[in-house]
């Protein structure tokens, strides 16, 4: 067993052994299964049942580390991202009104537009075109975003007639529950204690039974009848209209970027740049499949660096982590127990870990920062990721003509700056 695995995952071409293998991938399954309950979570917000989430984000995982591990051989991590899944609720269904169902048809097309620029040179040429401050102020305006999302859900920040929100009850159960989640997930991950993250859910849980918060206990085992009616649930019905082609334009363009970036720093973490190309390649099928199972798009996680530095260097360790998380389906009656207040700490510190990228936007040419800034700025304020980034995207070639730097423009840049602004225009038009 050990020879065969050693020779289909080229466990010694790439200096490592089985042993260390299956450990980074346990590590890697300890890292990331928090996403379970968080990201079901943001999908029920967008009508999706709990448990039909749970599935979906199990399955969805499972399937792209099937693709990462035989197709790349890579050991990196693909689950439903951050970040991506409140484009998919909070934009996609709560602020431009498409169904769950029609935003899934718009996972499964991007995912396709994805896997075309994954194939091809477009990959290059497209990340070209965009200027690196806007890519990093995507990435922080998101952030924000999710720190806002967690705020609510942790009732720290509520609703206000006069001001808009304002300070929750700080001595109501569910924000001392919060609070004190908070604290303790945070003294967990600056320790960086394996697992932090899914300690602190723990803990939370455990904090909410004993303040009387949360989801009662069953003895039931997960189910696919209400999973049925998600899987492979896509509508097409708004296929023709703008608001369908904005929305996946806005997620390919994210998914895009970002794992552009994510699997560049991995396959450098791992000394093995000649997998990017078949990583992004099986990162763009996943996303695909993400939308037929009833998610949201995958990404190349984060978490994916407590692997490589245990010691992953292969498909091995994504095959280890995808099947623990397969497994985990046996844990859905506890997953549902899980309260708000235990899994908004976790999305507030990877709002704070986001923002960390303000640093790699030059502020100090106003022509650059101005435009980041108002992506940024306009992202959480508004509750819409689509919003944010066309704000940004057109203000940047303005300012660039205004100081006669059109040249610092590519002219794809002003193609896709065009369709935000029509995007932008179509209500008042109208």
């Amino acid at each position: 067993m050990r020879t065969w695995l050693d020779k289909l995952f080229h466990l010694r071409a790439c200096d490592t052994t089985f042993q260390r293998e299956l450990i980074a991938g346990f590590i890697g399954f300890v890292t990331i299964v928090y996403i379970v309950a968080v990201n079901a979570s943001i999908l029920q917000d967008a009508g999706i049942p709990m448990e039909a989430g749970i599935l979906a984000t199990v399955l969805t995982a499972f399937i792209g580390s099937l693709l990462m591990a035989f197709w790349a051989n890579a050991p990196i991590i693909l689950v439903p991202g951050m970040g991506i899944n409140a484009l998919f609720t909070y934009t996609l269904c709560q602020s431009m009104g498409l169904t769950w169902q029609e935003a899934l048809a718009a996972v499964f097309v991007s995912g396709l537009i994805f896997t075309a620029i994954a194939f091809t040179r477009a990959a290059a040429i497209l990340s070209n075109a965009i200027p690196a401050s806007l890519k990093e102020a995507i990435t922080v305006g998101i952030g924000l975003f999710l720190t806002f999302i967690g705020l609510q859900k942790g009732g720290l920040i509520v609703t206000n007639p006069s001001t808009f929100v304002a300070l929750g009850d700080l001595s109501s159960p569910h924000v001392i529950v919060t609070l004190v989640t908070l604290v303790l997930t945070l003294i967990l991950f600056v320790r960086n204690v394996p697992g932090n993250f899914l300690i602190g859910i723990a803990a939370g849980t455990g904090l909410g039974f004993l303040f009387g918060i949360g989801g009662a206990a069953t003895g039931e085992t997960f189910s696919f009848a209400q999973y049925g009616q998600v899987l492979g649930g896509m509508s097409f019905s708004a296929i023709w209209t703008l608001p369908f082609w904005i929305a996946t334009f806005s997620l390919a363009m994210v998914i895009v970027f970002e794992n552009i970036g994510l699997l560049h720093g991995h396959t450098a973490m791992i000394g093995q740049p000649q997998k990017f190309r078949r990583s992004l390649q099986a990162n763009a099928l996943s996303a695909a499949i993400s939308g037929i199972m009833g998610t949201s798009p995958t990404v190349a996680t984060v978490e994916t660096a407590a692997g490589i530095a245990a010691g992953g260097r292969t498909g091995l360790t994504t095959l280890v982590t995808g099947t623990l998380l397969l497994c985990s389906l046996g844990l859905i009656p506890v997953v549902k127990m899980i309260p708000n207040s235990a899994v908004a700490p976790v999305l507030i510190i990877i709002g704070a870990l986001m923002l960390q990228n303000v640093q790699n936007i030059n502020l100090k040419d106003f022509s650059e920062g101005f435009p980041a800034f108002l992506i940024i700025a306009i992202i959480p304020l508004s509750y819409s990721i689509v919003d944010g980034i066309a704000f940004g995207f057109v203000a940047y070639p303005l300012m660039k003509l205004a100081l006669g730097k059109r040249r610092e423009v590519p002219a794809l840049l002003y193609v896709i700056a065009g369709l935000f602004l029509l995007n932008l225009m179509l209500p008042v038009l109208a």
